[in-house]
């Protein structure tokens, strides 16, 4: 009976768990630690590389998940509007390449290849830097801004609320909550739920 019990609390524990929507990493309002990480190209890239940005739109994603390549376009599109204006988008693979090897960096390599990313496409090497935002999926957004006291948080979600069809999408969320930066406005929506996969470890 003890056993029984205890099989219970435990499936209870694990279940619960499973539909957390908390997370120990940022929160809007944060300011975000720089990291250095390698780039396809074989470089490693800061935040504090990027002199004249105003901000950054950190993307954790991958090559493996549906969800993250359905963005792929949609992600270049944002680089190519926002680089030019200050927001250049960072992407950061989080997975573990031993859980999914399609991730690996020269599978990253031939992916931004095959697909002419302008942006850099980082290795989380040791998954380090995922667990400190608080990325849960990809892909997970994070939108930050250049303060006296460092890169603050502002956003934190989804791209848009379509990742199946981007002639769909109803609110295009990083691009409003840039534009508001961009024009010195407040985000009306500063948070919204990541859609995607979850973040292999």
């Amino acid at each position: 009976m003890y056993t029984l019990k205890t099989f219970i609390a435990v499936i209870t524990i694990v279940i619960a768990s499973a539909f957390t929507t908390t997370s120990n990493g940022y929160k809007v309002g944060d300011i975000a630690t720089d990291f250095n990480l390698k780039n396809v190209d074989g470089k490693m890239v800061s935040l504090a590389n990027y002199k004249d940005a105003k901000g950054f739109i950190v993307i954790f994603t991958c090559n493996t998940c549906p969800y993250a390549v359905a963005y792929e376009d949609r992600v270049e599109a944002l680089n190519k509007k926002y680089a030019s204006k200050g927001y250049p988008v960072i992407a950061i693979m989080p997975n573990n390449t031993d859980v999914k090897p399609g991730d690996n960096m020269e599978a990253m390599k031939a992916r931004a290849k095959a697909k002419g990313f302008t942006f850099p496409y980082l290795m989380d090497e040791g998954q380090k830097i995922y667990p400190q935002y608080g990325a849960t999926k990809t892909p997970h957004v994070y939108l930050l801004q250049k303060t006296k006291k460092g890169n603050q948080v502002k956003y934190i979600g989804a791209i848009d609320d379509n990742y199946q069809d981007a002639a769909d999408v109803k609110t295009k969320y990083v691009e409003n909550a840039v534009d508001a930066l961009l024009s010195g406005k407040e985000i009306s929506e500063k948070e919204t739920r990541a859609i995607g996969c979850s973040i292999k470890v």
